[in-house]
């Protein structure tokens, strides 16, 4: 890797904050130093310090490699020229482009390491939906094909974040508006990222992940797509959430999980037994059973141990079923009326919590993937001797770790 000088390694600089849409003073404000410091540096007479060139690097959503390098590939994703209403916030920058520098770092260990290019899930050829329904058949389409490529049956899906990693997607959980559900990145250098709101219940972080995991499939032409609440009616954003739900929600796993329940099953079951030593029709067994209708009535607690089962959200599970025509409209309403009695049920039997308004319900099935992936490939490089201890340093800034922390683990390996 050949270093550049200090006059070109300002305008690139220069160049990747301008990308980012972010001012001198917010650069300055993360380097704890006068925006002056930061002119100097743009301008090639100041020179930047290692810890400092880290920040940058982080807050413009860089790789260290990449700055310093003499060629850099300048299509980079810019979220403020790709969404007008999160333009000016410098904390969705930061925090954005902070993880975008991981998958970067991650892409540049693999490389040193001599690890070949994922090129991630295959790509589904399904033209852009024309109209809702036509968006809901796609996705209810493609996630039966996932699955079934996947092999996952009909069961419940495992931590959504480790699933889409193992497709060579790089997915992380992230701090953003409360709005924004996530987003799906695509780059030329690094491959695809899948980024999700950390601060949102469990259950709609996996439908979040499940529902960008569409756009993976389906919207790869797309450099970068925002799911939020302003274009939740956009045609291929309907496409994703049918998808998320027919993947979280498979039809025939819900069907079996019901049956075993005897929910949802006729009122009246009439079956004759066939029997070859009979002489005529007379003499064959017949099976008969009459159920009350309310006895195969979907309760509120059916949807609550549905819910729990496939780790879904209890309005997402309601809507699924009547998608399937499981329940009826005025069902439907009655169960979403009993949410909260549901939520409290949760807590009585200790089931899987979904009862938070906020993040803090991390579990076995909620782990912090993209800095673990980052953070073996940094120590496997350390213990191979392709970095040295100042770049183990830097890249503990970057994943938010203590640079003896990190050396530690390392010398261990």
């Amino acid at each position: 890797m050949t270093s550049i000088d200090t006059s070109s390694l300002g305008q690139r600089l220069k160049e990747a904050r301008n990308n980012c849409g972010l001012t001198q003073q917010q650069a300055a404000d993360e380097l704890g130093i006068q925006r002056t410091a930061v002119v100097n540096i743009e301008a090639g007479e100041r020179a930047v310090s290692t810890l400092e060139l880290t920040k940058l690097a982080r807050l413009y959503g860089r790789s260290i490699s990449e700055l310093l390098e003499e060629s850099t590939d300048e299509d980079i994703f810019v979220l403020h020229r790709l969404d007008d209403e999160f333009s000016e916030d410098s904390a969705v920058h930061r925090e954005v482009n902070n993880h975008v520098a991981i998958c970067r770092e991650g892409h540049d260990l693999k490389e040193l390491l001599g690890m070949p290019r994922e090129d991630g899930p295959p790509e589904y050829a399904m033209p852009e939906p024309q109209s809702s329904v036509e968006g809901v058949e796609h996705g209810n389409l493609i996630a039966t094909q996932e699955r079934r490529r996947l092999d996952l049956g009909s069961n419940p899906l495992p931590d959504l974040a480790k699933l889409i990693a193992a497709q060579g997607i790089w997915a992380a959980k992230v701090e953003l508006p409360d709005e924004m559900s996530g987003l799906f990145l695509l780059h030329a250098t690094f491959g695809s990222a899948i980024l999700i709101n950390q601060d949102h219940p469990l259950s709609r972080r996996r439908f979040s992940f499940a529902h960008e995991y569409a756009h993976a499939l389906l919207d790869r032409r797309t450099t970068a797509s925002i799911s939020s609440s302003k274009n939740r009616r956009d045609y291929r954003e309907v496409r994703a959430n049918a998808f998320a739900a027919a993947f979280l929600l498979p039809t025939e796993g819900i069907h079996s999980f019901l049956r075993h329940r005897r929910k949802t099953l006729p009122s009246r079951v009439d079956q004759i037994v066939y029997d070859p030593m009979a002489h005529n029709s007379s003499e064959l067994v017949e099976a008969k059973q009459r159920l009350k209708a309310s006895d195969s009535k979907v309760t509120y607690q059916d949807i609550a141990s549905l819910m729990c089962y496939f780790r879904a959200s209890y309005q997402a599970t309601c809507y699924r079923l009547k998608s399937l025509e499981l329940v009826n409209k005025d069902e439907l309403t009655e169960l979403l009326e009993k949410e909260d009695d549901a939520k409290a049920a949760f807590k009585i039997l200790k089931l899987f919590d979904d009862a938070a308004t906020d993040g803090e319900n991390g579990s076995q099935f909620d782990q912090d993937v993209l800095r673990l992936q980052v953070l073996n490939l940094a120590v496997e490089a350390f213990r191979r001797e392709k970095v040295s201890r100042g770049r183990l340093s830097d890249l503990s800034t970057v994943l938010g770790i203590k640079a003896a922390d990190l050396l530690k683990l390392a010398e261990a390996a």
